[in-house]
């Protein structure tokens, strides 16, 4: 069944890195969805998939009892969850913004700062 899993994981993963090379930002926003959810998936699969008990101390005991689950990777996964999403929701704002103000979604037409030439030249020039 790990077989299953990790050949799940993998695809959505190459999935995700194909879009990320991708010319069309949208697309590249899509491949780090991907790339996150698989990452969360992948925490899932290695914190093991077994029927345990919930992880709860019961009352009066130090520590959890013999066959609770581990609740790091379930910690961890809701974090990376949030931090997913709030990452996801900047980027698509950003993208938005770019959008509206270069007129194109694709990383090729978006090269306005190019044209302004490089800093560090007039830097170069007055320092001689």
């Amino acid at each position: 069944m790990s077989l299953i899993y990790a050949f799940a994981i993998s695809a959505q993963m190459g999935a995700g890195v194909y879009l990320l090379l991708s010319r069309h930002v949208m697309r590249i926003l899509f491949g780090v969805v991907l790339l996150s959810t698989a990452a969360n998936l992948l925490i899932f699969v290695a914190g093991g998939l077994q029927f345990t008990a919930p992880p709860v101390i019961q009352q009066g005991a130090q520590m959890l009892g013999e066959g609770a689950a581990n609740p790091l990777p379930q910690a961890l996964i809701l974090t990376a969850i949030v931090i997913g999403f709030a990452l996801v929701a900047f980027a698509a704002a950003l993208v938005l913004k770019a959008y509206y103000a270069l007129g194109s979604v694709f990383t090729d037409e978006q090269n306005d700062a190019e044209a302004l030439g490089s800093p560090f030249d007039k830097e170069a020039a007055t320092n001689v």
